[in-house]
């Protein structure tokens, strides 16, 4: 006897796809820095991803399965590969502004100003490093999953994590 959930199989596209939206959307939205094209790169992501559900390997993690689909996309779309020849040098606007106990014009002037910088500095980052960096600390998955995501050696994850910081923290200094 199986409890739904239990048995992979079991699992509908579905109900496996649908709570990963709101993550893919914003790992979708730090590769393209387009609110347009990251709502057309997550529909192709759900449109193969589901196409191709029956040779998804039942056991295997499915998150990773997702993110690679959603990653290789972006890499064979004109902006993925746009991304990877060059690094935008454009700082992007009206990033969300962080919210304080104490909001004085000043502290939101900081906060933002600080936000900004940090997503100028990770928008500045070369694709393999920037992916590496958002797959670890904003979608909190492990080395493991980078490594099945990105289908590279868990060395490999290691190491340009550690660039990746590194550059990061240049770029701050900056």
């Amino acid at each position: 006897m199986y409890v739904s959930g239990t048995d992979p199989r079991s699992d509908t596209f579905e109900e496996l796809a649908m709570p990963l939206f709101d993550q893919l959307y914003n790992f979708a939205y730090w590769l393209t820095q387009n609110r347009e094209e990251t709502e057309d790169l997550v529909q192709e992501t759900y449109a193969k991803a589901l196409k191709g559900f029956s040779s998804f390997q039942p056991g295997t993690n499915f998150r990773a399965w997702m993110y690679r689909i959603l990653r290789n996309t972006f890499l064979t779309s004109r902006t993925g590969l746009k991304a990877t020849m060059t690094v935008s040098l454009d700082a992007e606007e009206g990033g969300p502004a962080l919210a304080s106990e104490r909001e004085t014009p000043e502290t939101v002037l900081m906060e933002r100003s600080d936000w900004q910088r940090v997503q100028t500095a990770i928008d500045d980052l070369p694709v393999a490093f920037r992916e590496i960096l958002l797959l670890c600390e904003l979608e909190e998955m492990s080395y493991r999953e980078i490594a099945e995501t990105l289908s590279v050696p868990v060395g490999t994850v290691m190491s340009r994590l550690s660039r990746a910081r590194r550059m990061l923290a240049e770029r701050l200094r900056r």
